[in-house]
């Protein structure tokens, strides 16, 4: 059985730093794009990041570029997502999906899996 579980929610204050991690089990997914998305309450779910199967390729919503960083390690099965300069406005659950490739997951096609989210919450 495939699962994604994230982890490194929590509360911060904004300016903070938190680091996400999504491990992946029951099969490997070193072949695939891997991505963060997020969603605050009352509000859509939306895209923060996709890194590409290598780790060669990211892309990043504007909201978040030179604040997040997205990286991968392959031989973990998981993916990571730095956040740094947190904002009141970035508190959502965070969830980790994989996709067959960046241009799947920024189109917004339908993902193969999905996390069942993490909690972060930015305090002013």
């Amino acid at each position: 059985q495939v699962q994604l579980v994230e982890s490194g929610g929590g509360l911060v204050q904004a300016g903070g730093s938190l680091r996400l991690s999504c491990a992946a089990s029951g099969r490997t997914f070193s072949n695939y794009a891997m991505a963060w998305f997020r969603q605050a309450p009352g509000k859509e779910r939306e895209f923060v990041a996709v890194i590409s199967w290598s780790g060669a390729g990211t892309y990043y919503a504007d909201s978040v570029k030179g604040r997040f960083t997205i990286s991968r390690d392959n031989g973990k099965n998981t993916v990571y997502l730095q956040m740094n300069s947190l904002k009141p406005e970035e508190t959502a659950v965070y969830y980790c999906a994989v996709g067959k490739n960046i241009r799947t997951i920024v189109d917004g096609l339908p993902l193969d899996y999905w996390g069942q989210g993490t909690q972060v919450t930015v305090s002013s």
